[in-house]
């Protein structure tokens, strides 16, 4: 990818520095996204477990923290199969965890979030609110939302975790393609959870798409540091997008399970699981994915369906005082993460990637 497309990408968005804070559904906010967007870099929002009227009422309170550019973020998965017999089969499979705590299983599951294809209010909310950014994982939308969203002035990326997935993105007519490395916390973005997962690293799937598309490419996956982000730039890539090293941040959601298990050993023992939502995702260890560990694939509902039973032990749980049921998304970088304001690790990003760009330069010049 040549360095004029990648640098007219950021321009386009208004960003003065690579850093794309990860969206991060259910952790992120709009303080967070704010104070990433105000320090040059772009903030995120994960909306697509949200109605439109939730989303646009986040949307407008970024709006009113900055003038910065703003990312929002949607599922974009084929809708589950609804399949009774599995359903129930996978209830009773779990009722043992609901009885610890004192709680029958739920009689029944729900579909919780449609996927963008089928949300016809959320995509005329987005082109009314017009975010600079609007970004996909799990696929891509229609030929039309994809227009609609063009037409209202939006930068579009998708995430891929292989090259046939980054050709479609290139494809499709999305300005921007996310990488996304195996080692990267919360859902895979694979378009097909059923098919075979290639497994590809940032470093080798980011240096494989820089040469093989003509969209920049946005390398994501174990970057924890301003050194991370200065070896996926010199890898071809335009930008990072950053999630994990903003779980610990004043502004996150993370509960206080969630945080002391990022300080503890489960940091080092990120496992990829389906248990919790249905989809293959990177999270903590805990006590729902150690109780996983032996469930095969094939028995539990699609996403999101399972992610209604995963929420609802959760729940029950964490009002009996245990908060090991949680979706702990989190990459292999966990055991990096630093405890501090979205403010201060984006100024300490910046610092640490000059310092890093300036040792490769001068590492170059004392080389030739």
């Amino acid at each position: 990818m040549p360095r004029s497309r990648a640098g007219d990408l950021l321009s386009r968005i208004g960003m003065r520095v690579p850093i794309i804070q990860s969206p991060m559904a259910g952790v992120s906010t709009a303080a967070m996204a704010a104070a990433v967007s105000q320090t040059g870099g772009l903030g995120s929002l994960g909306i697509g477990a949200m109605t439109a009227e939730q989303a646009r009422t986040i949307i407008r309170e970024f709006r009113a923290l900055s003038d910065g550019p703003l990312n929002v973020n949607l599922f974009v998965h084929q809708p589950a199969k609804v399949d009774p017999g599995r359903d129930l089969a996978w209830l009773e499979r779990l009722a043992p965890e609901f009885g610890r705590w004192g709680r029958p299983a739920p009689t029944s599951l729900r579909e919780i979030y449609p996927s963008f294809l089928d949300n016809i209010d959320m995509l005329e909310m987005l082109v009314a609110e017009r975010p600079r950014v609007v970004s996909f994982h799990f696929g891509l939308p229609h030929p039309a939302q994809i227009d609609a969203l063009h037409r209202a002035g939006a930068v579009l990326l998708a995430s891929a975790t292989n090259l046939d997935e980054a050709r479609a993105v290139e494809a499709a007519g999305i300005d921007a393609v996310v990488a996304q490395g195996f080692e990267a916390g919360g859902h895979r973005g694979v378009f097909d959870p059923d098919v075979g997962d290639s497994r590809l690293t940032t470093v080798a799937l980011t240096r494989l798409l820089a040469r093989s598309v003509s969209v920049p490419v946005i390398a994501a996956g174990g970057i924890m540091d301003g050194a991370g982000v200065a070896a996926a730039v010199a890898l071809g890539a335009c930008a990072v997008q950053m999630g994990t090293a903003f779980l610990a941040t004043d502004e996150s959601l993370a509960d206080a399970g969630f945080r002391t298990r990022l300080q503890g050993s489960a940091a080092h023992q990120t496992v990829m699981t389906r248990v919790i939502s249905g989809r293959p995702a990177r999270s903590l260890s805990n006590d729902f994915t150690r109780w996983g560990e032996t469930v095969p694939d094939g028995v539990i509902p699609d996403y999101p369906i399972a992610y209604d039973a995963g929420k609802a032990l959760n729940a029950i749980a964490k009002a009996a005082g245990n908060l090991g049921y949680g979706a702990d998304w989190a990459g292999q970088g966990a055991p990096l993460v630093r405890a501090m304001s979205t403010q201060q690790l984006m100024s300490t990003l910046i610092e640490e990637l000059r310092a890093a760009s300036a040792a490769m330069q001068g590492r170059t010049e004392g080389g030739a």
